[in-house]
């Protein structure tokens, strides 16, 4: 076992716990007991010692002062009498004060001034060890000795040994039981950490199937879910990684292996005529056209993945927009016979957009329509709608199937991959067109019937000026 594991960490944190916690309860605890006792003697024997000062009558008297010693007996307590000169007159059994001699004067001479002294006592013959208190003995009104009570307080000692031998078997009994549980808790915690660390060092390796096993709804089990999640996403990104370099190759290798063969044609002379020259030279532009919008388009993509594409926001007419983007869209839908149709209202609320970058989303939506509409036209739709102002553009070509829908707008995705090669785009357009809808806080989705035609609608929110700056 490795110290520096979780077991051995969570094991020295719980036995550090107990010994904080018990070692100090204990002390208190036996402080506790060891007040409780003590205070229980201290009031017995003093109640006892006022009630015996205030029953003797005649200090002289023998017969008074024999019944005290046999008192004694039965009260489990020992007495032994002084009179004013502190000379023992009576004693119960303490044989290091015989009777007739003169106990020290600060053991007795205090009962004249306070009327109580109390302090521990051991007897220098037997060892033993009590707790006394003496009253003095006041008859008519003139001091004349005093009697002292003392009770043992060996088995007060002995009552607290037990109790302090019992904290301490309980505190030791904690410790085991705390470090038995942490191994069963470390073992249910580390069992599946363990696990989950095999599992991403094998998708670290590129085994990106493996799935770590669930077992809990806890925070474990939401790793365990995170890094099954984070598998799927790395196999996801691999595959889109796999399929990117495939289409961008393909992309890449179709136009040069024209401009390469044609550009050949025209150094060797392989052409007829100055006609079939020409159109290997417009077949070269064409393709060079299309290899430069494919790399700015890449190189657009990559800037919105770094965040380094700049946007400057102002607010805009969308109208105005859209306007403009369809002037500049025109030439191309007249060319396929394609009428392009606005609707909408002038004087929409105004939106926080960058404007260039929004007339370039319009035009890559136009071009998409006019490039897969053959016959028909396009209609272009603004409104506001709540705090909203949305855009429609409905073409009227072939439509697009339901299962192509969520697809659309990933990079490369063509749902007539020959056809749309043909017509020239890169299938990139989408996908800027969506980076660049969200990256100004707006919203894009796509509508489609096979055979009726293709709607994309647009929505960005308001500037409400009512509510002030």
């Amino acid at each position: 076992m490795r110290w520096n594991s979780i077991t051995v960490k969570l094991g020295l944190a719980f036995i550090l716990f107990f010994i904080v916690v018990i070692f100090p309860l204990g002390f208190s605890i036996n402080k506790i007991f060891y007040g409780f006792f003590y205070n229980e003697v201290e009031n017995q024997i003093d109640n006892l010692s006022t009630r015996y000062s205030r029953s003797i009558t005649d200090i002289e008297d023998e017969q008074i002062i024999n019944m005290f010693e046999r008192l004694a007996d039965l009260t489990d307590h020992e007495i032994f009498i002084v009179n004013k000169n502190g000379m023992v007159i009576a004693n119960s059994g303490l044989p290091s004060i015989p009777k007739g001699s003169v106990i020290n004067t600060p053991f007795w001479e205090p009962l004249k001034g306070t009327g109580t002294i109390k302090m521990e006592f051991k007897d220098s013959v037997t060892k033993k060890r009590y707790l006394s208190i003496g009253k003095p003995i006041i008859i008519n009104e003139k001091f004349q000795g005093g009697i002292y009570v003392l009770a043992p307080t060996d088995n007060i000692y002995t009552s607290l040994d037990r109790v302090r031998n019992m904290l301490l078997l309980a505190g030791i009994g904690a410790i085991f039981l705390a470090v038995g549980f942490t191994f069963f808790l470390t073992r249910k915690l580390t069992t599946p950490l363990l696990e989950m660390e095999k599992a991403t060092r094998d998708i670290a390796h590129g085994h990106l199937n493996t799935k770590v096993i669930v077992e809990s709804k806890d925070e474990i089990g939401s790793l365990a879910r995170a890094i099954n999640y984070l598998a799927v996403e790395l196999n996801h990104y691999q595959t889109n990684r796999r399929e990117f370099f495939a289409n961008i190759s393909h992309e890449l290798r179709t136009p040069l292996t024209y401009l390469g063969g044609y550009t050949k044609a025209i150094q060797e002379g392989l052409y007829q005529s100055e006609e079939e020259k020409s159109q290997y030279l417009s077949i070269i532009e064409k393709e060079t056209n299309r290899m430069t919008k494919l790399v700015n388009d890449l190189f657009e993509l990559s800037k919105m993945e770094e965040g380094k594409l700049d946007f400057h926001f102002e607010d805009i007419d969308l109208y105005e927009v859209v306007q403009s983007a369809i002037l500049k869209t025109e030439l191309k839908a007249k060319e396929k016979r394609i009428e392009i149709l606005l609707e909408g209202e002038e004087g929409l609320p105004a939106v926080r957009l960058d404007g260039l970058r929004t007339e370039q989303i319009v035009i890559n939506l136009l071009e998409n329509a006019i490039r897969y509409t053959e016959y028909g036209s396009i209609t272009v739709r603004l409104w506001r709608e709540k705090q909203q102002i949305k855009l429609t553009i409905e073409d009227t070509g072939s439509g697009i199937p339901k299962e192509d829908l969520p697809y659309l707008f990933e990079r490369f995705y063509r749902v007539e991959k020959s056809r749309s090669r043909a017509t020239g785009g890169t299938g990139l357009g989408l996908s800027i067109v969506k980076s660049l809808v969200e990256f100004q806080k707006g919203k894009i989705y796509v509508k489609s019937v096979v055979g009726k035609g293709t709607t994309f609608v647009l929505a960005f929110p308001v500037i409400d000026f009512n509510e002030g700056d």
